[in-house]
């Protein structure tokens, strides 16, 4: 029977290694007290003939350096755990990107090929994969225990979680949050295939349309064209910013802030665009929260970021 979960990301061994490390070093401060104590209570007890009297002495340099050690040692803890943390929350540029929408009670991935799952993720080993995450409804959060992964899945924000599969295999994904009566049921899998099986897996699974197609009939479909693109001689009617471009740049706001236009930037702008109005335009473009799900936002980010100067809408 195996005692311990697989290290079956790249980030596994050092989570572990600073687990441990906490473990250990609470381990150590603790018997250290417990021997200090049950020290004195031997040494000072009711037959032992010592004077307790007044203290002679002050002890300061043992307490400040007792102190001190103890502050440091946990200092750096909290500094290797920072660290730790800042690395796996931001991933890498060549990241591939999968689409993962929490529901009660199920978990639906959607690929930039257009495939979908449901309570499933197929992903290939030794690819850093990025999850952008949102909710339809209530506060999830997804953990994948043999990658030592978990994060909050929140409504009307994208959230983003990344590792890199070590070892191909099935492993479990669970909802940790409690989301509701079936909260126990929202569980899954994660599927890591070796990349010829992952290819041919994204073949065999193939959608009509990839998020991008997909993405751009809903651009059209909504008439967001009709304020955010640009034809030759209207540029002077133009009500709204251009969006050739805009994914990944700087953004001015009428605050007087920048904000980077990321997944987050362009979900919000949809849903709640009165949140960071851009300077120097007016803040008449209409909420499309309750009209668009966010399936359907999910694929107009998707179009909006393979737009460029040299591919308007």
């Amino acid at each position: 029977m195996r005692l311990s979960l697989p290290q079956a990301a790249d980030s596994a061994p050092e989570v572990d290694h600073l687990l441990w490390a906490l473990l250990a070093i609470s381990a150590a401060v603790l018997a250290l007290v417990f021997f200090l104590l049950f020290l004195y209570v031997v040494r000072y007890r009711a037959t032992s003939g010592l004077d307790r009297g007044e203290v002679n002495e002050k002890t300061w340099r043992l307490e400040a350096a007792w102190t001190g050690a103890t502050l440091a040692v946990f200092f750096g803890l909290f500094v290797w755990g920072a660290d730790l943390y800042l690395r796996l929350s931001q991933a890498p540029p060549d990241a591939l990107k999968i689409y993962v929408i929490a529901k009660q009670w199920m978990w639906k991935v959607e690929h930039d090929g257009g495939q979908r799952e449901i309570n499933a993720l197929h992903v290939p080993v030794g690819t850093p994969i990025e999850l952008v995450m949102t909710s339809e409804d209530v506060i999830h959060d997804l953990s994948i225990p043999a990658f030592r992964i978990k994060h909050d899945v929140l409504p009307d924000r994208y959230e983003s979680l990344w590792f890199k599969a070590r070892e191909p295999g099935t492993y479990h994904l669970f909802c940790t949050q409690f989301c509701g009566l079936d909260h126990s049921r929202m569980t899954g899998e994660v599927v890591v295939l070796k990349p010829p099986e992952y290819a041919r897996w994204l073949a065999q699974n193939g959608a009509a349309g990839g998020l991008e197609e997909q993405g751009r009939a809903l651009f059209v479909h909504f008439g967001c064209g009709g304020c955010h693109g640009v034809t030759p001689g209207t540029e002077s009617t133009v009500r709204a910013p251009p969006l050739a471009g805009l994914y990944g740049s700087p953004v001015p706001l009428t605050d007087g802030t920048l904000v980077r236009a990321d997944e987050r930037y362009l979900h919000d702008s949809i849903v709640a665009p009165e949140r960071e109005v851009v300077a120097g335009y007016a803040p008449i473009m209409p909420s499309y929260a309750g009209q668009i799900g966010e399936e359907d936002i999910l694929k107009l980010v998707s179009y909006i970021e393979t737009l460029s100067p040299e591919r308007p809408p």
